[in-house]
């Protein structure tokens, strides 16, 4: 697995929103912003490229101007910047929602926990071999879909709201093709790795694709319609900065949720990203 450290020359090697606490850090703490404006404290991140890092990025500012220098650790895959979280290698990371943190911990024994929700990468519907989402009227559209279980649902909840495909009542984020139970406009289900669908849109008519991968296949021009911000899946699924259990409400953690969340960053994520990406309400 590799991962690149930003700005230094050393080489390594994806959404529940809680709320961040808000009190003040003791002088006691060692994370707390520095008396001599001239120190600078270091918060290390780990953080996948686009649009994780990217955000960062132009956050750093941000943290400047309140004592802190981030420093960004960026992955490639989704593991480690989990286990070097846990081994104290970087003081939090962003790249993942809730529930994958949540079955990494209890795969892995480690004792990872949500500071606070940052942003949702909506599923989108992006053209294939169609480009108007009318046809699918016509009857024998195909849909490519990533094929884990948590985005397949919401893949097909986002159908589901189109008024293409009604599932089975109560079935929520654990609906898969099985419980489709009308199907008016016979769609059909193509099921692929989240990573591979943007490439096989050409393959079939309209393709379900994860916002990240849509910005890493550039093919955000294609983008039809999306899940809304009120989704069950939007909902479930932002994604969080993590850090280790106990340190929530550290200095670090607190800028962490300050600054990610503040007006400058919210309106950068929405305006830069075109839906793509979309701050947590």
């Amino acid at each position: 697995m590799k991962t690149t450290l930003k700005r230094l020359s050393t080489l390594l090697v994806c959404a529940g929103l809680i709320a961040g606490c808000s009190s003040k850090p003791s002088a006691a703490d060692p994370s707390a912003a520095p008396q001599d404006p001239e120190e600078k404290v270091v918060i290390t991140i780990g953080a996948t490229t686009s649009p994780h890092a990217e955000i960062l990025e132009q956050a750093e500012p941000l943290f400047e101007a309140q004592g802190y220098t981030l420093k960004i650790v960026e992955f490639s895959d989704y593991v480690t910047p989990n286990t070097a979280l846990e081994q104290g290698d970087l003081d939090a990371n962003y790249f993942q929602h809730y529930p994958y943190l949540e079955q990494f911990n209890e795969d892995h024994g480690t004792h990872l926990v949500s500071a606070g929700g940052i942003h949702f990468e909506p599923l989108g519907i992006y053209a294939g071999r169609s480009s108007d989402l009318a046809v699918i009227e016509q009857g024998g559209c195909s849909f490519a879909v990533p094929n884990d279980g948590t985005n397949e649902a919401r893949a097909l909840q986002l159908l589901e709201s189109l008024g293409y495909i009604k599932l089975k009542d109560g079935v929520g984020l654990k609906a898969t093709p099985v419980d489709i139970v009308e199907n008016p406009y016979n769609v059909s289900i193509v099921e692929i790795d989240a990573s591979l669908v943007a490439q096989t849109k050409n393959d079939v008519d309209f393709a379900i694709v994860n916002g990240n991968y849509a910005l890493d296949a550039k093919i955000t021009d294609l983008l039809l319609t999306s899940e809304q911000a009120d989704s069950e899946g939007a909902q479930t699924y932002a994604n969080i900065i993590a850090v280790r259990e106990g340190e929530e409400a550290s200095a670090k953690t607190q800028v962490l949720i300050d600054v990610l969340t503040s007006d400058e960053i919210r309106s950068y994520i929405s305006e830069h990203y075109n839906g793509l990406v979309v701050p947590v309400k």
